[in-house]
């Protein structure tokens, strides 16, 4: 069931969105040669806790951390490791978020590790850029396929796989809510976009095919084929003849 917000709670989500940018920019911030994995984390966890939250996705249905961080071919889900060290040319993916005051914020970005190839930034670019074509189709009265359509559609023509076994999601009270938000779709179909709703729309595209496979954690997502992948998301409220994005730092 879709649950729409009142304006108060949009405004709750938006404090806790701003917090969740804050600890993906202050993570993002820290992605250089040499730093751990868990580092990584630990700067995300320290952020919004500092700012009188809590990390949501820590020991969420088991998850052992504050933050996934997802390095090359691994598209989601990645375990934070002391032992895991960041490399020259990796592009990392770091998906996390805070609750506050009952309400989620979820978002994620992908960061090059010092130099990275040419074609490594194009697949950056591309996947930021198909969030933002995506956010232009969430408006009240569209459809929930014309969000997925937009974003599959823009990074197919540019030859880029379109994660299907995992997509965007409501979010609100919970870090996961109906509608489920597929980066894929037929414009005109799906759930009616209603001034209220709260999506989390997140983009996970790969270099070559879209099939993943699940390591023997349980969690961490990797590209069947071991190509790169990028990961980006926003959580949106839905407001009209536009949406408004919840997690922007400050």
């Amino acid at each position: 069931m879709v649950v729409l917000k009142t304006r108060k709670e949009i405004e709750k989500m938006r404090e806790a969105g701003r917090i969740s940018a804050g600890a993906l920019k202050a993570a993002g911030a820290a992605v250089e040669p040499g730093i751990s994995t868990y580092e990584i984390d630990e700067i995300a966890r320290k952020y919004i806790l500092r700012q009188g939250a809590r990390p949501n996705f820590l020991h969420y249905n088991g998850f052992p951390a504050t933050a996934c961080i997802s390095i090359n071919d691994e598209v989601i889900h990645g375990i934070p490791s002391r032992k895991r060290i960041l490399r020259e040319g990796d592009i990392v993916s770091i998906d996390l978020g805070a609750v506050l005051d009952g309400y989620h914020g979820d978002n994620a970005a992908t960061f090059a590790c010092g130099d990275i190839s040419a074609e490594a930034q194009r697949l950056i670019d591309t996947t930021r850029e198909s969030l933002y074509v995506g956010l232009s189709k969430a408006v009240a009265g569209g459809r929930l396929g014309d969000i997925g359509s937009a974003i599959g559609s823009y990074c197919e023509e540019r030859g880029y796989g379109v994660v299907r076994d995992f997509t965007g999601h409501g979010v609100g009270r919970n870090l996961h809510e109906d509608p489920a938000v597929p980066n894929y779709g037929t414009p005109g179909h799906g759930v009616r976009l209603l001034p209220g709703m709260t999506l989390a729309i997140e983009p996970m595209i790969t270099m070559g095919t879209h099939k993943v496979r699940i390591l023997s954690d349980g969690w961490t997502t990797v590209t069947l084929d071991g190509k790169p992948a990028a990961h980006f998301e926003h959580t949106i409220a839905i407001v009209g003849d536009t949406c408004e994005i919840l997690t922007l730092a400050d």
